[in-house]
């Protein structure tokens, strides 16, 4: 099975944090990161999409991803 998370936030340390916490978790990235303006928020957020292989366990809507 394979999960997909698309992980976002403000373009700072942060942003950075959460994904190397997620590839230290043994998600991979997929594809580019995205970036856009927010003007709500007066700041730009990231974007980047991760995937993981998981074996021996069927895909559920009620998985916590980011605990895999």
């Amino acid at each position: 099975m394979k999960l997909y998370r698309l992980l976002t936030g403000p373009d700072d340390a942060s942003f950075c944090h959460k994904v190397s916490a997620a590839l230290d978790k043994g998600w991979e990235l997929h594809g580019n990161p995205a970036y856009a303006y927010d003007a709500n928020a007066n700041q730009m957020r990231c974007a980047q999409a991760v995937v993981k292989e998981l074996y021996g366990q069927n895909y559920s809507p009620e998985m916590k991803l980011g605990e895999q």
